[in-house]
């Protein structure tokens, strides 16, 4: 028996191949891209920009449909806080001339439209269909 036999070296099993994730899942994915942002109103700080980052993050490169989701709902959510914040300052400084108070109802029906429109974009996306938000910025492409 040769001495200068080697062994062939062993080659390492191939990953497992994942099947493509089936319509309901991938329904299910674009709509928790859009009410995710809905734990930004039970008190997580600001869980209404995390939330959608999160799941496109998360699911972005496995399903496809979930990159344009993710970002729409990401970008209407950015939107929203820069109006909120923008219409609270704004607020805050007329309310030294006495007339600031008049501003918060706004401020508040800004967090509501977001409340609202981040709902009926969760209802589309479950029903295979995109959502285009009214009124937000293109901030991520």
């Amino acid at each position: 028996m040769p001495e200068n036999l080697v062994p062939p070296p062993v080659q390492p099993p191939a990953p497992p191949v994942q099947p493509p994730p089936n319509e309901n899942q991938v329904r299910m994915w674009n709509m928790l891209c859009h009410l995710s942002a809905l734990s930004g109103f039970i008190g997580v700080p600001f869980g209404n920009i995390l939330g959608p980052l999160l799941v496109w993050q998360i699911k972005k490169n496995e399903i496809p449909s979930v990159e344009a989701h993710g970002k729409a709902a990401l970008n209407f959510q950015i939107t929203v806080m820069i109006a909120m914040l923008a219409g609270a300052a704004v607020a805050f400084v007329l309310s030294f001339v006495c007339i600031g108070f008049l501003l918060i109802p706004v401020v508040i029906l800004i967090g509501l439209c977001g409340l609202i429109f981040a709902i009926i974009a969760g209802i589309k996306a479950n029903e295979g269909k995109e959502y285009k938000y009214p009124y937000s910025l293109e901030l991520i492409k």
